[in-house]
């Protein structure tokens, strides 16, 4: 069978399409994507004639692939499946029109099956982790049990997507994804509640051997350009055992430049040491809130100020540059709050301070919480999809969430000269303008390219890589 991949922007590849294109693949399916900023979906889908549509759906974009599916669906005859976190966490997705079956958690070998079923003409009324809408009646399927060796799955369909977006093909830093699940319960995660939906089906965090993750990165690094690998694991720094057989086998066989993951109470003189001479030149991690009741009670993370400050030290002191994940519009916080993250940001000197707007996401603790206790402005189809664009949290006063807005745009570049607070205090006062859109995006851009990913690139890829950057709207 011919299954297409919708998606609207590209900011990473998504790892999770590519894996479960690679299992159809794998089981005999062909498979193509259309990334609507290249081409128009509907003229996509109508060219290709496609036997089944998939999205992948996060909350905030819900809304845009229902109206997409729509619209292919106005005009041709083809199943149409979603899968994703919003389906995961919000399966009563499949009662809205035009969708036929929505995939709970995890997707590659569940695709595989009800594709296969499809093209058998088997019936799919009882594929685990599938709930299928058939004949006005839907079906709710139990979950099967987590894939508990990873390296039993294909490598990601990386040319899946650089069919369908030449530039991601040509962008020298690479991701990659060593593992799956967290052990932490950060309160704005899904990880909790996605625990809690495979409770007693598996171990909650896995890790793709060592052999498995170096095969990876060569057959990248043989089949397109790579001069930079990213780790994008929540848990790379985790499991020592694991991390020093990856530093022997990374410096003597791939011996790229990488960034990865870290996380502040985690950091060590020795890890950050063996980090560097593998080939480490920046890392992240989350700094989230200065304020320590917002990041004790609120956000559920135990990691203090002074473990945050050392952090900072070690990696400073060893010539490893890094940069702070934030958030701002925390509920029960504001402006005044978000002013103690810009500060602590100046104290910690980091090559980049990376900003968000928080967001209310249905399922996590704390977004069921804000909308519990009337901190939200509308409901969770409010969202945007965007984490820079606005919030929907409501503190109290329309000047107040403005202020907030605006200083998300103003933070990183504050953090990074001092002298400008007070100024900023002065200029988040004033509407909301493309200004400010502009410093975001254009210290973002020559942050992350020149200290957090610094790769050498021609005139024609900056360019490229440049107007994609300014496109993207969600970060």
């Amino acid at each position: 069978m011919h299954l297409l991949f919708i998606i609207r922007e590209i900011d990473n590849e998504p790892h999770g399409i590519l894996r479960v294109s690679a299992a159809l693949k794998q089981a005999g399916h062909r498979t193509d994507m259309v990334v609507a900023t290249e081409e128009e979906p509907v003229e996509a889908a109508l060219r290709l004639k496609p036997d089944v549509v998939a999205y992948s759906v996060y909350t905030g974009t819900q809304r845009y692939y229902l109206d997409v599916n729509r619209r292919i669906r106005a005009q041709m005859d083809v199943y149409s499946i979603m899968g994703g976190p919003h389906p995961t966490f919000f399966p009563e997705i499949i009662e809205e029109e035009g969708v036929d079956g929505i995939c709970i958690g995890e997707g590659e070998y569940a695709t595989v099956d009800l594709v296969n079923a499809l093209e058998n003409g088997d019936p799919i009324e009882t594929i685990s982790n599938w709930w299928i809408k058939s004949n006005g009646h839907i079906h709710r399927n139990p979950l099967r049990p987590l894939v508990t060796d990873l390296d039993q799955l294909p490598f990601p369909d990386r040319e899946l997507l650089y069919r369908a977006h030449p530039l991601s093909r040509e962008r020298k830093p690479k991701p990659f994804i060593t593992g799956r699940g967290c052990p932490y319960n950060c309160s704005f995660c899904f990880n909790e509640a996605y625990s809690d939906l495979y409770k007693g089906k598996g171990r909650r965090t896995r890790r793709r051997s060592v052999d498995n993750v170096i095969r990876e990165l060569k057959e990248v690094r043989e089949r397109y350009p790579l001069d930079f690998v990213m780790f994008l694991d929540d848990t790379f720094i985790i499991n020592k055992k694991w991390l020093q057989e990856l530093a022997v086998r990374y410096k003597e066989e791939i011996g790229l430049p990488f960034w990865c993951q870290v996380r502040p109470n985690l950091v060590t003189e020795e890890k950050v040491a063996m980090f560097k001479d593998m080939g480490c030149v920046s890392v992240s991690f989350g700094l989230e809130t200065a304020n320590d009741r917002l990041r004790y009670q609120i956000l559920n993370r135990r990691i203090t100020k002074a473990q945050i400050l050392k952090a900072s030290r070690i990696l400073r002191q060893n010539g490893v540059r890094y940069s702070t994940n934030n958030m701002l519009g925390l509920p029960t916080g504001g402006l005044e709050t978000d002013l103690e993250t810009l500060d602590l940001n100046i104290q910690c000197r980091p090559d980049y301070v990376n900003v968000f707007l928080y967001q209310p996401y249905p399922k996590t603790r704390l977004g069921e919480m804000a909308f519990r206790e009337g901190l939200m402005n509308g409901t969770f189809d409010d969202l945007s999809g965007s984490v820079s664009d606005d919030t929907i949290i409501n503190f109290g006063s329309e000047a107040e969430k403005r202020q907030i807005e605006n200083l998300q745009k103003l933070l990183s570049v504050t953090a990074e000269f001092p002298f400008l607070r007070s100024l900023t205090l002065r200029l988040i006062e004033l509407p909301p303008n493309a200004f400010f859109w502009l410093i975001y995006k254009g210290w973002k851009g020559y942050a992350i390219s020149r200290r957090i990913y610094p790769v050498k690139m021609t005139l024609r890829e900056w360019s490229s890589a440049l107007l994609q950057f300014m496109r993207i709207r969600t970060q």
